[in-house]
């Protein structure tokens, strides 16, 4: 008697989706496919282009589910794919090379009490939200994301660790949010 698919690991569903397994691989994208549309979005991508990638990756996937070894998670695997794809895309696009080029930081938006993540991340500049939703949302090295993007490897750390400090100071709420008492003498 077989497991039900809910009941197989990751590694076991992509062994067997590299032998032909469609229900299997299916199981993949329902598990994962929420998590790296989301990682597009906080890329840039819109709904909808989010959507393609998303199934230009799990494609890209399933075409190559015999190379996945289990070493890594299988979302992180696929995030890189769609990462990759989401890339090339836009490196495919003029106008996305001649922003890069001439970009200026974004202006700092004064939201009044907590942020999310995506608006935070809408703050960043596009350099520095692609090198930060790479680095921490596809789990991509800095050398991987500097080949990705071809750009100089200090480049992608310092937009890293300039986006990082920009979504630190604005998601870190004030101390005069949380009141305090007023201290009579």
């Amino acid at each position: 008697m077989t497991k039900p698919l809910h009941d197989l690991h990751d590694v076991e569903l992509a062994a067997l989706a590299a032998a032909g397994g469609r229900r299997e691989f299916g199981e993949l994208v329902r598990r994962h496919g929420s998590a790296v549309r989301a990682l597009l979005r906080r890329m840039g991508a819109q709904a909808a282009e989010a959507d393609d990638v998303a199934q230009d990756a799990f494609l890209t996937a399933f075409q190559r589910s015999a190379e996945f070894r289990g070493e890594g998670t299988f979302a992180a695997w696929v995030k890189r794919i769609a990462a990759r794809q989401y890339l090339k895309r836009k490196s495919r696009d003029a106008r996305y090379v001649a922003e890069i080029e001439s970009e200026e930081m974004a202006p700092a938006v004064d939201t009044p009490g907590l942020v999310d993540l995506d608006e935070a991340l809408k703050s960043l500049s596009e350099t520095e939200r692609l090198c930060v939703s790479l680095c921490h949302g596809a789990g991509m090295s800095h050398p991987e994301i500097a080949a990705a993007m071809n750009l100089p490897l200090g480049t992608v750390k310092s937009h890293v660790k300039r986006g990082l400090d920009k979504l630190r100071a604005r998601l870190t709420p004030e101390p005069a949010q949380y009141g305090r008492a007023a201290h009579v003498v």
